[in-house]
């Protein structure tokens, strides 16, 4: 890939705020990791690969796990191979080379040209993950002991680092980081963010979705509220299944692509239930949109 733009601005499908922008730029300009935190849903996967794209730059995801350990990201050592092929093979099983892969920071390392790397979702590792990258990612190097070789970065990568917040991270991985909320979107914006998707949509359909999705994050003891990307594949849904305007207020029509969790389905439908079907004066959230 060629380079695009020298700094981060969003890009069609993908709107950043200008924090947001900053925040990426500044990560860049400094080479630290840019750790990005928000609730389920609010684009902070997207944003990697919109960073990717604006910046002209490939991409590499990471996905972590509960199992995933620091330096599979490294390189991985496949033993299992190497037993295999001295037992039952007819390869050259004492050059150890032919048995390490990299792994998706090695890659970033060995790349002919800068890349964007997304380590994914790091709260699901276990709480020494983090400070076991911290080296590695400061250095821009690691050493293979099975062959004695020292893998060095060609290029600093660009890295984002996700989290769900779903565990605190370690103050020393936090301090070498350039860190980032990605607020909920407030409605302005969301209609912004809807109408990149579907550029075709009804005002009013928009305008009734809208209110109706807003009302139902405003539930209290929601477990899990719908989020941008549930909003998105609703409209979608209500396009698709010619719905008009005036029946979402009354229906919530397919209530099943917003809400995932069987109390939060119940909670909504008896709140509209003792509304007689209309909604709650609290629904004027869009009253200055």
């Amino acid at each position: 890939m060629q380079e695009k733009q020298a700094f981060f601005s969003g890009t069609r499908d993908y709107i950043a705020s200008q924090e947001l922008q900053n925040s990426v730029n500044v990560a860049v300009a400094l080479g630290r990791p840019l750790l990005i935190k928000g609730e389920p849903g609010t684009g902070k996967t997207m944003l990697a690969r919109s960073i990717s794209e604006g910046l002209g730059k490939d991409l590499l995801i990471w996905n972590i796990k509960s199992t995933t350990k620091a330096r599979d990201g490294l390189y991985i050592y496949d033993t299992v191979q190497r037993l295999y092929d001295s037992q039952f093979g007819d390869h050259d099983v004492s050059d150890i080379r032919h048995y390490i892969k990299m792994g998706k920071i090695g890659e970033a390392f060995l790349a002919e040209q800068q890349v964007v790397l997304l380590i994914d979702e790091i709260d699901k590792a276990d709480i020494e993950f983090p400070n076991d990258l911290l080296w590695e990612l400061d250095i821009m190097s690691f050493d293979i002991p099975e062959t004695g070789e020292t893998v060095k970065a060609r290029h600093r990568p660009i890295v984002i680092i996700t989290s769900n917040a779903e565990k605190e991270l370690p103050d020393a991985f936090l301090r070498r980081c350039i860190f980032h909320y990605i607020a909920f979107p407030n409605a302005p914006m969301m209609a912004e963010i809807v109408r990149v998707h579907h550029p075709d949509l009804e005002q009013k359909l928009l305008e009734e979705a809208m209110v109706a999705f807003y009302w139902i994050r405003s539930i209290g003891g929601l477990q899990k509220k719908p989020s941008t990307s549930e909003l998105l594949d609703w409209v979608q849904a209500l396009t698709v299944g010619g719905i008009s305007p005036g029946q979402i207020a009354k229906e919530l029509p397919f209530l099943g692509v917003l809400l995932k969790k069987d109390h939060d389905f119940n909670a909504v439908l008896q709140r509209l239930y003792n509304q007689g079907g209309q909604k709650a004066p609290g629904a004027g959230v869009l009253r200055n949109w």
